[in-house]
């Protein structure tokens, strides 16, 4: 019975979602959304590590698209540099434009619109002024995977998606085909963590997205990953 499994599967597509290295404004809470900030020391040496690690433990990595702005466009850089892997840039791939809220804290968001962001969070058609949808966030990362799948070479290697947290979290639930009411429930993604998922083609035609790991991380004086199982640990 040993690799009965494998034989009922078709193709496979593995896709790793990195998020970018730490800024200012994620060490002081303040929302970035499109703005394009900056790496902080410790957001460059995040993208070091991170690099460095996936670079060893990924070694069929052939492939980064990132977002252009440049705390993603840097730390995909340093993926790049460590795998040899081709590297594009998609505007596609930026974060939620958050409109008037960029630039201020939650506590200031709060104070200024009391209440709206835990509907925001829980509305995915829903933005706040001047800004966009969730939906319309999740349609626009998933329009790059779906042209991505055009490489043959996908079916052998991986890619690898660098953005932000919230685009990521977009992407991944609608990979997963979850309910709209249920797209909250990926969040906290943190800085330089990374989704782990697979789609896996059935000789039947059937296609689906699978969830390897969700907000894994290198665990750096350990160099071990932790996964969103909490007691696994990868390479």
């Amino acid at each position: 019975m040993a690799g009965s499994r494998e034989a009922h599967v078709a193709a496979r597509r593995r896709l790793i979602m990195l998020r970018h290295g730490q800024t200012s404004y994620n060490a002081t809470g303040r929302i970035q959304g499109q703005l394009d900030t900056q790496l902080s020391d410790v957001g460059r040496e995040q993208a070091r590590t991170a690099a460095q690690y996936l670079a060893e433990a990924e070694p069929r990595i052939t492939k980064i698209v990132s977002s252009d702005l440049t705390r993603a466009a840097d730390t995909a850089r340093a993926l790049a540099e460590a795998t040899g892997a081709e590297l594009s840039f998609d505007k596609r791939l930026r974060e939620t434009n958050l409109g008037e809220w960029q630039e201020r804290t939650y506590d200031e968001i709060d104070s200024a619109f009391p209440g709206m962001r835990d509907h925001w969070r829980h509305n995915l058609n829903w933005a706040p002024k001047g800004g966009e949808t969730r939906f319309e966030v999740s349609n626009r990362m998933l329009a790059v995977i779906a042209e991505l799948a055009a490489y043959p070479d996908w079916e052998s290697d991986t890619f690898v998606l660098v953005s932000h947290g919230g685009a990521i979290a977009a992407a991944t639930a609608a990979l997963l085909q979850m309910p709209r009411d249920y797209f909250s429930t990926f969040n906290g993604l943190g800085n330089t963590a990374w989704v782990d998922m697979e789609q896996r083609t059935r000789v039947n035609g059937e296609t689906s997205w699978y969830l390897n790991a969700f907000n894994a991380k290198v665990r750096a004086r350990e160099a071990q990953v932790s996964d969103f199982a909490g007691g696994r640990h990868a390479r």
